[in-house]
């Protein structure tokens, strides 16, 4: 892929991308692309959604592991991945009678499990092993060197790629009239990069905006290094795009891109977005799979009376997550905070709080922490409200009567211990 820009090179990739595209619908069909009433009435644009939560296996995945399960002409496989990849590669194997070997961590929440060994059936062996990711990755890399089973990238793959430019394929056959802007989540870079290569293949290159997790936000860090760095730290709220690396035949396309085009979106601002999209529009979506549509609230302006589409990458949310999105949503939107007080250890003092909270603040979590000094306890206390404003006047009375409080809801360190 380090010489896809030579001269004719690109014209071969769109081909090859064509080509993968019309050997897809012998699989499964085109996922739709349809414009959504609810997010233009709302950004003032024509907004359209790619629904990649539509395939068979609920993302985007399938594509990139069709295509190269298609061109090795048999033979085991074998891949490391907890989410989407994994479901991918487990439905081709089924499809094409391939055997497969998939290593997933052992924290790997069990729906997903299941899931995986739904779609391979007998065809794939699931094998649990790490705690975390990178272990998982050594384990299934040892694997293929001993056994000779090929290791399937899940986006640092030529064909990969190629496969996810089929996407692109797609969109410019759907589309009534030619996007002005295109934005698209960004991981591992395997969808961006073979989306771009395909645009560009084509000479219809729409403004695009990549967006990453705040937590996950590798391709940023790339295009400031000008090379693939693997971040300190990782945020794996948003597991379908929080890569710590980008991958090199992906960054090799991506590295023209324009640093300002790279959107970086906070995990709990997220949140709003899976919640809304739920509740207004039926639609499930991942955390990764929400990433688009949430960075239209930072273009805002930008995007007003243009045609957008924002690809939806995923909808493979567990239910079992959802108390926690609602949590970290109200945290964002400032209706949830979390206090430590220093409650004086007297009768009558946890009635001089409850007096001085207003109508609309509602005690979600009162918990006794620990006594701090004969005469005072600390007090764990999370409070629900209308919205900021609610919560500096519980603060100004809070001072007023004396209590020392300390506000735990954006302290990510205190936070995970007690919250």
């Amino acid at each position: 892929m380090a010489t896809l820009w030579k001269a004719g090179a690109l014209t071969d990739f769109a081909t090859r991308a064509e080509a993968a595209t019309a050997a897809m619908r012998d699989v499964f069909p085109e996922t739709p692309l349809t414009r959504n009433d609810y997010l233009s009435d709302r950004y003032d644009a024509d907004i359209w959604l790619k629904r990649e939560d539509l395939t068979p296996v609920r993302s985007y995945k399938l594509r990139g592991a069709f295509n190269a399960m298609r061109k090795l002409g048999g033979g085991r496989v074998a891949c490391a991945s907890a989410g989407n990849h994994a479901q991918g590669v487990a439905w081709m194997c089924r499809h094409l009678g391939v055997e497969g070997t998939i290593f997933m961590p052992v924290t790997t929440p069990g729906q997903k499990i299941r899931k995986t060994r739904l779609f391979g059936g007998d065809r794939v062996e699931i094998r649990l092993t790490g705690d975390f990711f990178d272990a998982t990755l050594a384990a299934a890399q040892a694997f293929c060197d001993e056994t000779g089973a090929h290791f399937l990238s899940p986006f640092d793959d030529d064909d990969v790629i190629e496969g996810q430019a089929s996407v692109a394929v797609e969109m410019l056959t759907q589309m009534p009239e030619p996007a002005d802007m295109v934005v698209l989540p960004v991981g591992g870079g395997g969808l961006s990069a073979g989306m771009l290569a395909y645009f560009r293949a084509r000479g219809i290159v729409p403004d695009i905006r990549y967006v990453e997790p705040a937590g996950g936000a590798s391709l940023a860090a790339a295009l400031a290094d000008g090379a693939p760095v693997t971040l300190p730290t990782l945020d794996s709220f948003v597991d379908g795009a929080a890569v710590a690396r980008i991958g090199v035949r992906p960054f090799d396309i991506l590295r023209q891109v324009p640093p300002q085009h790279v959107l970086r979106i906070p995990e709990n601002r997220l949140c709003i977005t899976i919640q809304e999209m739920l509740n207004t529009e039926g639609i499930v979506l991942e955390p990764a799979g929400a990433l688009s549509i949430d960075a239209l609230r930072d273009l805002g302006p930008e995007i007003a009376g243009r045609r957008v589409v924002c690809v939806a990458t995923g909808g493979n949310f567990d239910f079992e997550r959802l108390p926690e999105v609602k949590e970290r949503a109200m945290r964002f939107a400032g209706l949830k905070k979390y206090y430590v007080l220093r409650m004086p250890q007297r009768p009558g003092a946890l009635r001089d709080f409850l007096d001085i909270l207003g109508p609309d603040d509602d005690i979600a979590r009162f918990e006794y922490l620990k006594k701090s000094a004969r005469n005072f306890g600390s007090v764990l206390i999370g409070i629900e409200s209308t919205g900021p404003e609610a919560f500096e006047r519980l603060e100004h009375r809070m001072a007023d009567l004396g209590l020392a409080s300390r506000d735990l809801t954006d302290d990510p360190l205190l936070g995970e211990l007690v919250i």
